[in-house]
Protein backbone atom coordinates (compact mmCIF):
# COMPACT_ATOMS: atom_id res chain seq x y z
CA UNK A 1 0.00 0.00 0.00
CA UNK A 2 0.92 3.40 -0.89
CA UNK A 3 0.52 6.80 0.76
CA UNK A 4 1.41 9.38 -0.99
CA UNK A 5 5.17 8.37 -2.43
CA UNK A 6 5.76 5.99 0.63
CA UNK A 7 5.23 2.77 0.11
CA UNK A 8 4.50 0.88 3.56
CA UNK A 9 6.30 -2.53 4.15
CA UNK A 10 2.82 -4.01 5.66
CA UNK A 11 -0.66 -2.81 5.58
CA UNK A 12 -1.18 -3.24 9.04
CA UNK A 13 -0.85 0.70 10.86
CA UNK A 14 -0.97 1.29 14.94
CA UNK A 15 -3.84 3.73 15.45
CA UNK A 16 -3.08 7.03 17.43
CA UNK A 17 -4.00 6.85 20.78
CA UNK A 18 -3.13 9.76 23.10
CA UNK A 19 -1.04 8.80 25.98
CA UNK A 20 -0.12 5.45 24.69
CA UNK A 21 1.72 5.70 20.97
CA UNK A 22 4.52 8.25 22.16
CA UNK A 23 8.06 7.47 20.30
CA UNK A 24 8.66 4.28 22.74
CA UNK A 25 5.66 2.38 21.67
CA UNK A 26 5.76 3.62 18.29
CA UNK A 27 8.56 2.38 17.12
CA UNK A 28 8.66 -1.22 19.14
CA UNK A 29 5.71 -1.73 17.11
CA UNK A 30 7.20 -0.82 13.87
CA UNK A 31 10.33 -3.61 14.92
CA UNK A 32 7.15 -5.92 15.48
CA UNK A 33 5.52 -5.88 12.27
CA UNK A 34 3.58 -2.42 11.95
CA UNK A 35 4.30 -1.01 8.65
CA UNK A 36 3.27 2.33 9.98
CA UNK A 37 2.96 3.84 13.37
CA UNK A 38 0.74 7.30 14.05
CA UNK A 39 1.77 9.53 16.75
CA UNK A 40 -0.49 10.77 19.60
CA UNK A 41 -2.59 13.73 18.21
CA UNK A 42 -0.64 17.02 18.62
CA UNK A 43 -2.58 19.97 19.78
CA UNK A 44 -2.85 23.20 17.69
CA UNK A 45 -3.45 26.00 20.47
CA UNK A 46 0.16 27.93 20.05
CA UNK A 47 0.49 28.53 23.59
CA UNK A 48 1.00 24.29 24.13
CA UNK A 49 3.34 23.97 21.87
CA UNK A 50 6.50 24.71 23.96
CA UNK A 51 4.93 21.98 26.81
CA UNK A 52 7.03 19.12 27.77
CA UNK A 53 3.96 16.95 26.65
CA UNK A 54 3.98 18.63 22.90
CA UNK A 55 7.74 18.75 22.94
CA UNK A 56 7.98 14.82 23.50
CA UNK A 57 5.34 14.43 21.06
CA UNK A 58 7.30 16.16 18.56
CA UNK A 59 10.33 14.25 19.06
CA UNK A 60 10.70 11.52 16.42
CA UNK A 61 14.45 11.04 16.55
CA UNK A 62 15.39 7.10 15.57
CA UNK A 63 11.83 6.73 14.33
CA UNK A 64 12.05 4.69 10.30
CA UNK A 65 10.46 6.73 7.96
CA UNK A 66 7.52 7.38 6.81
CA UNK A 67 7.05 8.99 10.48
CA UNK A 68 3.43 10.05 10.71
CA UNK A 69 1.81 12.36 13.24
CA UNK A 70 -2.09 12.78 13.88
CA UNK A 71 -2.81 17.04 14.36
CA UNK A 72 -6.34 17.45 16.27
CA UNK A 73 -8.47 21.11 16.16
CA UNK A 74 -11.15 22.54 14.79
CA UNK A 75 -9.85 25.99 13.23
CA UNK A 76 -8.58 25.16 9.51
CA UNK A 77 -5.67 28.14 9.91
CA UNK A 78 -4.43 26.37 13.23
CA UNK A 79 -4.17 23.30 11.54
CA UNK A 80 -2.47 24.01 8.27
CA UNK A 81 -0.64 26.25 10.92
CA UNK A 82 0.72 22.74 13.24
CA UNK A 83 1.12 21.00 9.85
CA UNK A 84 3.75 23.04 8.70
CA UNK A 85 5.34 22.89 12.07
CA UNK A 86 5.07 19.08 12.94
CA UNK A 87 6.69 18.57 8.90
CA UNK A 88 9.26 21.24 9.80
CA UNK A 89 10.07 19.09 13.23
CA UNK A 90 10.10 15.57 11.28
CA UNK A 91 6.83 14.55 10.29
CA UNK A 92 6.91 12.81 6.55
CA UNK A 93 2.88 12.38 6.95
CA UNK A 94 0.51 14.56 8.69
CA UNK A 95 -3.14 13.10 9.65
CA UNK A 96 -6.27 14.70 10.73
CA UNK A 97 -8.12 13.94 13.50
CA UNK A 98 -11.87 13.40 12.67
CA UNK A 99 -12.27 10.13 14.88
CA UNK A 100 -11.47 10.78 18.37
CA UNK A 101 -15.02 10.38 20.38
CA UNK A 102 -13.39 11.59 23.61
CA UNK A 103 -15.56 14.24 25.46
CA UNK A 104 -12.83 16.35 26.27
CA UNK A 105 -12.00 16.62 22.08
CA UNK A 106 -15.89 16.80 21.18
CA UNK A 107 -16.62 19.49 23.70
CA UNK A 108 -13.90 21.35 21.35
CA UNK A 109 -15.64 21.33 18.26
CA UNK A 110 -12.86 18.81 17.04
CA UNK A 111 -12.54 15.33 16.82
CA UNK A 112 -15.36 13.16 15.30
CA UNK A 113 -17.56 16.75 16.59
CA UNK A 114 -16.33 17.61 12.89
CA UNK A 115 -18.29 15.15 11.38
CA UNK A 116 -21.44 17.18 11.86
CA UNK A 117 -20.43 19.87 10.12
CA UNK A 118 -18.97 18.91 6.47
CA UNK A 119 -18.48 22.52 5.26
CA UNK A 120 -15.94 23.08 8.03
CA UNK A 121 -15.00 19.33 7.01
CA UNK A 122 -14.50 20.77 3.70
CA UNK A 123 -12.37 23.81 4.76
CA UNK A 124 -9.87 22.36 7.22
CA UNK A 125 -9.43 19.64 4.65
CA UNK A 126 -8.05 22.20 1.60
CA UNK A 127 -6.19 24.16 4.37
CA UNK A 128 -4.21 21.05 5.63
CA UNK A 129 -3.68 20.18 2.04
CA UNK A 130 -2.50 23.40 1.00
CA UNK A 131 -0.41 23.85 3.30
CA UNK A 132 2.18 21.22 3.13
CA UNK A 133 4.03 18.86 0.33
CA UNK A 134 3.93 15.62 2.45
CA UNK A 135 1.18 13.48 2.30
CA UNK A 136 -2.29 14.21 4.15
CA UNK A 137 -3.91 11.62 5.71
CA UNK A 138 -7.54 11.73 7.37
CA UNK A 139 -8.89 9.39 10.37
CA UNK A 140 -13.16 9.43 10.56
CA UNK A 141 -15.81 7.28 12.13
CA UNK A 142 -18.84 6.26 10.44
CA UNK A 143 -20.60 9.48 11.60
CA UNK A 144 -22.04 11.22 14.26
CA UNK A 145 -24.89 9.21 15.94
CA UNK A 146 -26.34 6.29 13.92
CA UNK A 147 -28.92 8.69 12.42
CA UNK A 148 -26.31 10.50 10.99
CA UNK A 149 -23.66 8.33 9.45
CA UNK A 150 -22.30 10.33 6.55
CA UNK A 151 -19.04 8.90 6.36
CA UNK A 152 -19.13 7.78 2.28
CA UNK A 153 -20.32 11.81 1.76
CA UNK A 154 -16.55 12.62 4.13
CA UNK A 155 -14.83 10.17 2.07
CA UNK A 156 -15.88 11.91 -1.44
CA UNK A 157 -14.94 15.74 0.29
CA UNK A 158 -11.19 13.71 1.63
CA UNK A 159 -10.40 12.34 -1.81
CA UNK A 160 -11.66 16.16 -4.03
CA UNK A 161 -8.98 17.84 -1.15
CA UNK A 162 -6.41 15.83 -2.03
CA UNK A 163 -6.23 13.19 0.77
CA UNK A 164 -3.99 11.13 0.30
CA UNK A 165 -5.69 7.75 2.46
CA UNK A 166 -8.40 7.47 4.66
CA UNK A 167 -8.76 5.13 8.38
CA UNK A 168 -12.14 4.82 8.98
CA UNK A 169 -13.32 3.44 12.33
CA UNK A 170 -16.23 1.40 11.76
CA UNK A 171 -18.66 2.96 14.53
CA UNK A 172 -20.16 6.26 15.29
CA UNK A 173 -19.03 9.18 18.28
CA UNK A 174 -22.48 8.11 19.86
CA UNK A 175 -21.37 4.15 19.66
CA UNK A 176 -17.84 4.73 21.55
CA UNK A 177 -16.19 1.27 21.36
CA UNK A 178 -19.54 -0.28 22.04
CA UNK A 179 -21.29 -2.71 20.02
CA UNK A 180 -19.41 -4.29 17.24
CA UNK A 181 -18.05 -2.32 14.53
CA UNK A 182 -20.27 -1.54 11.60
CA UNK A 183 -17.82 -2.94 8.51
CA UNK A 184 -20.60 -2.49 5.69
CA UNK A 185 -19.89 0.92 6.27
CA UNK A 186 -16.39 0.73 5.96
CA UNK A 187 -16.91 -1.43 2.80
CA UNK A 188 -19.44 1.61 1.47
CA UNK A 189 -16.66 4.17 1.86
CA UNK A 190 -14.10 1.92 0.22
CA UNK A 191 -16.28 1.49 -2.78
CA UNK A 192 -16.73 4.88 -3.33
CA UNK A 193 -13.45 6.47 -3.27
CA UNK A 194 -10.19 5.50 -5.56
CA UNK A 195 -7.50 6.97 -2.34
CA UNK A 196 -6.49 3.81 -0.05
CA UNK A 197 -8.86 2.91 2.78
CA UNK A 198 -7.81 1.76 6.27
CA UNK A 199 -10.07 -0.21 8.46
CA UNK A 200 -10.45 0.35 11.77
CA UNK A 201 -11.73 -1.13 15.19
CA UNK A 202 -12.40 -4.97 16.63
CA UNK A 203 -8.84 -6.16 15.11
CA UNK A 204 -7.56 -8.38 17.78
CA UNK A 205 -7.12 -11.54 16.25
CA UNK A 206 -5.39 -12.92 13.16
CA UNK A 207 -8.69 -14.25 11.96
CA UNK A 208 -10.63 -11.06 13.10
CA UNK A 209 -8.42 -9.28 10.89
CA UNK A 210 -8.76 -11.78 7.59
CA UNK A 211 -12.42 -11.34 8.28
CA UNK A 212 -12.38 -7.93 7.83
CA UNK A 213 -10.21 -7.43 5.12
CA UNK A 214 -13.12 -9.27 3.09
CA UNK A 215 -15.87 -8.02 4.58
CA UNK A 216 -14.58 -4.53 3.53
CA UNK A 217 -12.50 -4.68 0.90
CA UNK A 218 -9.70 -2.33 2.85
CA UNK A 219 -6.37 -1.81 1.63
CA UNK A 220 -4.75 -1.66 4.99
CA UNK A 221 -5.51 -2.21 8.87
CA UNK A 222 -5.37 0.20 11.89
CA UNK A 223 -5.07 -2.12 15.24
CA UNK A 224 -5.26 0.18 17.98
CA UNK A 225 -6.05 -1.17 21.47
CA UNK A 226 -5.51 -4.99 20.52
CA UNK A 227 -1.68 -3.78 20.30
CA UNK A 228 -1.42 -2.26 24.57
CA UNK A 229 0.39 -4.99 25.63
CA UNK A 230 0.66 -6.83 22.66
CA UNK A 231 2.64 -5.34 20.23
CA UNK A 232 3.55 -8.42 18.15
CA UNK A 233 0.15 -8.59 16.75
CA UNK A 234 1.53 -6.63 14.03
CA UNK A 235 3.56 -9.57 13.23
CA UNK A 236 1.09 -12.38 14.24
CA UNK A 237 -1.84 -10.72 11.44
CA UNK A 238 1.09 -10.03 9.23
CA UNK A 239 1.77 -14.33 8.99
CA UNK A 240 -1.73 -15.24 9.22
CA UNK A 241 -2.39 -13.18 5.72
CA UNK A 242 0.68 -14.46 4.26
CA UNK A 243 -0.07 -18.23 5.05
CA UNK A 244 -3.54 -18.45 6.88
CA UNK A 245 -1.60 -20.26 9.56
CA UNK A 246 -0.70 -19.13 13.06
CA UNK A 247 2.60 -18.14 14.39
CA UNK A 248 3.30 -19.55 17.46
CA UNK A 249 3.05 -17.02 20.55
CA UNK A 250 6.27 -15.88 21.79
CA UNK A 251 8.31 -17.47 24.64
CA UNK A 252 8.05 -16.56 27.78
CA UNK A 253 11.96 -15.38 27.50
CA UNK A 254 11.18 -13.01 24.37
CA UNK A 255 7.72 -11.79 26.00
CA UNK A 256 10.36 -11.14 28.93
CA UNK A 257 12.80 -8.77 26.69
CA UNK A 258 10.19 -7.08 24.82
CA UNK A 259 8.58 -5.88 28.21
CA UNK A 260 11.92 -5.12 29.53
CA UNK A 261 12.94 -2.79 26.47
CA UNK A 262 9.91 -0.87 26.42
CA UNK A 263 10.20 -0.39 29.80
CA UNK A 264 13.73 0.89 29.56
CA UNK A 265 12.95 2.79 26.54
CA UNK A 266 10.26 4.43 27.81
CA UNK A 267 12.46 5.51 31.42
CA UNK A 268 14.93 6.83 29.28
CA UNK A 269 12.72 9.00 27.32
CA UNK A 270 10.58 10.47 29.97
CA UNK A 271 13.34 10.49 32.06
CA UNK A 272 13.51 9.43 36.11
CA UNK A 273 10.24 11.74 37.85
CA UNK A 274 8.18 10.60 34.76
CA UNK A 275 9.28 7.53 33.36
CA UNK A 276 7.92 4.94 35.90
CA UNK A 277 4.66 6.60 35.87
CA UNK A 278 3.72 6.59 32.75
CA UNK A 279 5.19 2.77 32.17
CA UNK A 280 2.81 1.87 34.70
CA UNK A 281 -0.38 1.50 32.27
CA UNK A 282 2.15 -0.39 29.77
CA UNK A 283 2.93 -2.98 32.30
CA UNK A 284 -0.65 -3.30 33.62
CA UNK A 285 -1.20 -4.11 30.08
CA UNK A 286 1.16 -6.52 29.63
CA UNK A 287 0.27 -8.60 32.97
CA UNK A 288 -2.78 -8.27 32.36
CA UNK A 289 -3.07 -12.04 30.22
CA UNK A 290 -0.56 -13.14 32.23
CA UNK A 291 -1.62 -12.86 35.59
CA UNK A 292 -4.49 -15.14 37.36
CA UNK A 293 -6.86 -12.77 38.35
CA UNK A 294 -8.79 -14.87 40.47
CA UNK A 295 -5.23 -15.60 42.24
CA UNK A 296 -4.52 -13.57 45.32
CA UNK A 297 -1.19 -14.05 45.24
CA UNK A 298 -0.79 -12.62 41.42
CA UNK A 299 -3.28 -9.80 42.64
CA UNK A 300 -0.80 -8.70 44.84
CA UNK A 301 2.21 -9.11 42.29
CA UNK A 302 0.60 -6.57 39.90
CA UNK A 303 -0.59 -4.09 42.84
CA UNK A 304 3.42 -4.21 43.92
CA UNK A 305 4.45 -3.64 40.56
CA UNK A 306 2.35 -0.67 39.76
CA UNK A 307 2.76 1.03 43.01
CA UNK A 308 6.76 1.17 42.62
CA UNK A 309 8.19 4.33 43.29
CA UNK A 310 10.82 4.85 40.93
CA UNK A 311 12.22 3.25 37.95
CA UNK A 312 14.81 0.89 39.59
CA UNK A 313 12.09 -0.12 42.21
CA UNK A 314 9.64 -0.68 39.31
CA UNK A 315 12.13 -2.57 37.30
CA UNK A 316 13.88 -4.82 39.63
CA UNK A 317 10.10 -5.84 40.97
CA UNK A 318 8.87 -6.81 37.13
CA UNK A 319 11.95 -9.06 36.65
CA UNK A 320 11.02 -10.84 40.04
CA UNK A 321 7.59 -11.38 39.12
CA UNK A 322 8.62 -12.55 35.31
CA UNK A 323 11.39 -14.93 36.73
CA UNK A 324 9.59 -16.43 39.30
CA UNK A 325 6.40 -16.79 36.90
CA UNK A 326 8.37 -18.39 34.23
CA UNK A 327 9.85 -20.93 36.77
CA UNK A 328 6.57 -21.56 37.95
CA UNK A 329 5.63 -22.49 34.17
CA UNK A 330 8.38 -24.42 33.58
CA UNK A 331 7.61 -26.84 36.71
CA UNK A 332 4.26 -27.03 35.93
CA UNK A 333 5.15 -28.43 32.16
Amino acid sequence: MHIGSFQLESPLILAPMAGVTDRPFRTLCRRLGAGLAVSEMVTTRPELRASDKTRLRLDHRGEPDPRSVQIAGADPGMLAAAARINVAEGAQIIDINMGCPAKKVCSKAAGSALLRDEALVQRILEAVVGAVDVPVTLKIRTGWCPDTRNAVRIAGLAEAAGIQALAVHGRTRACGFTGAAEFDTVRAVKQSVRIPVIANGDIASPEAAAQVLSATGADALMIGRAAQGRPWIFREIAHYLATGERLAAPTASEVEAIMLEHLDTLHRFYGEARGYRVARKHIDWYLKDRLAQDNPDARAWRRRILAAEGSMAQRRLLVSFLHQHEHAGAAAA
